[in-house]
């Protein structure tokens, strides 16, 4: 871990004049024509001399670090050519389809080619490659102060960690298996925590993280190696008990990545697999922490996504995830949908504020987001608010909180400033099914 080289020159390398929005995610295509303009540039770094001008063990560090791979190439543009027509109409069809638009015959479409195991290769490989692109679009839209810095913690094309090194003829006992899984969630927060170091080093305002493990994804996870290393698979009750088991140290190993960084907001998806939090635990959105904010998709303002994961108690506010245009690497864009792309709409509003007001800290701009909810209905038993962010009167309390406290700029703007207009009714949506929405990116492969 490089946390003890940090902090000697990076006093300089962060603006004063605007907010850093740290993108934790798969890669960012920062000569993208709508993220250049706003690109985080550590102005410490030569670029390209292979030295480390600010001494904080990442050399060449100028736009942020892969973490994935350990060098400053932020994006592989290898896979540039991964997007096509099949691609690009699954993700329309996905939304027209919760919108409950789509016609039988795109329906059916899209039931085949999700039976085409080339297609789920492609789109599962496209899916890495442009997703922290694509959050790092919102992230920036109308922020016009703030800058992104790319922070690449998702490979590409991903394996699971020391998959390898399992010999079928270990015959752990089940305790000690319970051990195992509890040390790969620690040898992930490990990288968790560099992470951390490293956007606190830099003085990143906002960082946000649309990825992580869901409880399906750790029922597969906990599957293989269950049957890798017993030869037998898990009945379905001890495969329950084992990924909660593996889900519960990822939450506590993963809070070391938003404790190194106390001066940092961190927004977390809440998940794409339309469960619980509350019940069905998913890292890292459900780490508990004055530093971070979970966030549900809705489908616009009108109802809750039919994908998106919720909690009372573990999820803090619900933001549009639903079709939403943003950019794509190669100065392209793709319409997406997910947990993904309501986190960020969140992480843009962090840093407006912050922009309205840089006193304030990341515990003030949770509240003044929290605060400034418009309520619904829809929302009362799904997130901890019940309701869906408001970017104008979060916007309008960061200013007033410039003269007087948080608590009445935010009482303040709800006067000012109206719920967001909506047009038609909230209405229940079907469940989508499995497949049709990506799973959050996670560095496991299962």
């Amino acid at each position: 871990m490089k946390k003890m080289a940090l902090g000697l020159g990076l006093l300089f390398s962060a603006s004063t004049l605007a907010s850093t929005v740290a993108i934790i995610d798969s890669g960012t295509d920062m000569k993208h024509k709508d993220i250049a303009p706003k690109a985080w540039i550590n102005s410490v770094e030569i670029p390209d001399n292979n030295r480390d001008e600010d001494r904080n063990g990442y050399q060449d560090d100028i736009y942020g670090w892969n973490f994935a791979e350990s060098n400053n190439q932020v994006i592989d543009y290898k896979y540039l050519g991964t997007l096509n027509e099949d691609v690009r109409k699954f993700f329309i069809v996905q939304e027209k389809m919760m919108r409950q638009t789509a016609t039988q015959e795109e329906i059916e479409w899209a039931r085949e080619i999700l039976k085409d195991e080339a297609f789920i290769k492609r789109i599962s490989i496209y899916g890495n490659f442009m997703h922290g692109t694509h959050v790092a679009g919102i992230a920036a839209k109308k922020a016009n102060n703030a800058k992104i810095m790319a922070v690449k913690l998702i490979p590409t094309e991903v394996k699971l960690p020391g998959q390898d090194k399992i010999s079928k003829k270990d015959g752990f006992a089940l305790k000690m298996f319970k051990k195992g899984l509890e040390l790969l969630a620690k040898q992930q927060a490990t990288m968790m925590e560099e992470i951390g170091y490293y956007v606190d080093g830099h003085k990143a305002d906002v960082a946000n993280g649309s990825f992580g493990t869901g409880y399906p994804q750790a029922q597969q996870i906990t599957a293989m190696l269950y049957k890798t290393l017993f030869r037998k698979d898990p009945t379905p009750e001890l495969n329950h008990e084992l990924s909660l088991v593996f889900l519960n140290a990822a939450v506590r190993e993963n809070a070391r990545l938003v404790e190194v960084a106390p001066n940092t907001l961190f927004v977390f998806a809440a998940g794409n697999d339309g469960l619980d939090n509350d019940k069905f635990p998913t890292s890292p959105t459900n780490i508990q922490a004055d530093n971070v904010i979970s966030v549900a998709a809705t489908m616009g303002r009108m109802a809750i996504a039919p994908f998106s994961n919720y909690g009372k108690e573990m999820v803090d506010v619900a933001a549009p995830g639903v079709g939403i245009l943003s950019a794509a690497p190669g100065d392209e864009y793709v319409k997406v949908s997910g947990t993904s792309q309501a986190a960020p709409f969140v992480a843009n509003i962090a840093a407006r504020v912050k922009d309205a007001n840089p006193s304030l800290s990341p515990v003030d701009i949770k509240k003044i987001i929290m605060g400034t909810v418009d309520y619904k209905n829809y929302l009362t038993d799904k997130v901890l608010t019940g309701g869906l962010v408001n970017p104008g009167r979060a916007v309008q309390a960061g200013i007033l909180s410039g003269t007087r406290s948080v608590e009445d700029s935010i009482s303040a703007a709800r006067e000012q400033v109206a719920d967001v207009v909506v047009e038609g009714e909230a209405k229940s949506l079907p469940l989508m099914g499995s497949g049709f929405v990506i799973p959050l990116p996670s560095m496991f492969k299962f």
